[in-house]
């Protein structure tokens, strides 16, 4: 029923930049929060950032400013634009969705893997030193 697919990663040079995209389908795209996640070789899975009714969008502050997390009703696609890249980014890259009447639950952690319903395949990107 609910699609999300990633995509846009890929091998890139450190210092570069690459923007991923997730598109979704089966869901009503505006009623959902979005989230980004990323996963290393034999780490946990680490959250990025999230961006909800197209005004919030909170990230970690591990990544020192710079991703960003924009979002296109229209095409129901959400990005994470990547800068700066290091070897330490390389990662398999995930989107999550939530419903925003979950997300407005008491207790909900939005950090949390356990608090997404929804996930992409994943889409791997490697920066080279």
């Amino acid at each position: 029923q609910v699609q999300l697919v990633e995509s846009g990663g890929g091998l890139v040079q450190a210092g570069g930049s690459l923007r991923l995209s997730c598109a979704a389908s089966g869901l009503t795209f505006s009623n959902y929060a979005m989230a980004w996640f990323r996963q290393a070789p034999g780490k946990e899975r680490e959250f990025i950032g999230i961006l909800w009714m197209g005004v919030s969008t909170l990230y970690s502050g591990s990544l020192e400013g710079r991703f960003t997390i924009s979002r296109d009703n229209a095409k129901t696609t959400v990005y994470l634009q990547m800068n700066n890249l290091k070897p330490e980014d390389t990662a398999v890259y995930y989107c999550a969705a939530e419903s925003q009447r979950d997300v407005l639950k008491t207790g909900w952690d939005f950090r949390s893997i356990r608090e997404y319903h929804y996930w992409g395949q994943g889409t791997q990107v490697t920066v080279s030193s």
